[in-house]
């Protein structure tokens, strides 16, 4: 086998995601999208978002819109403990990319997952959007569903829902 056949092994089955409980369930985003991990900190509310959108945080001159992934995916609003973190990660979206805060209960570990690992997303008919989902891994008993960072930050679904977070600043005349 050649270098180039090596390298391109690698790196097919260089998936590393980092893993997050939202109710006890597991989670996990690529991990070249994570910017930092920060402990739970009071945010900057906005009037007239939708409820999922905590407010915002000044993040060293940046101004972030924070979003809580518990009540993004419907689930149930809890009061956040020493455990709750904000994973600070960076989107690739059609106007360039876009930093945000997602609240999660905890961060659990970092994933390797290879290539043959990762199963499809389900089909789960046209009713049940899966549009954020990247796909599935099960390890040790244990599904993880990977997340598509790009698809669960996008502004365009936070339209859908009620509001926007942030308007993209105007240039100035």
């Amino acid at each position: 086998m050649n270098q180039a056949n090596i390298n391109v092994r690698l790196k097919q089955s260089d998936n590393q995601y980092l893993c997050f409980l939202l109710n006890d369930e597991a989670y996990a985003i690529d991990i070249l999208s994570v910017r930092e991990i920060r402990g739970w900190e009071a945010v900057r509310a906005l009037p007239a978002m939708p409820g999922f959108v905590k407010g915002v945080l000044d993040l060293r001159g940046s101004i972030i819109p924070v979003i809580d992934l518990r009540l993004r995916f419907g689930q149930e609003q809890v009061e956040y403990t020493e455990t709750t973190v904000i994973i600070v990660v960076r989107a690739e979206l059609e106007e360039g990319s876009r930093t945000f805060g997602a609240v999660v209960d905890s961060v659990s570990d970092v994933l390797d997952a290879h290539d043959h690992e990762i199963m499809p997303s389900p089909d789960l008919g046209g009713s049940v959007d899966t549009c954020y989902l990247q796909g599935m891994v099960s390890i040790d008993g244990r599904m993880i569903v990977l997340l598509d960072v790009d698809k669960v930050f996008n502004p365009k679904e936070f339209e859908a829902l009620g509001g926007l977070v942030v308007p993209p600043r105007q240039a100035e005349a």
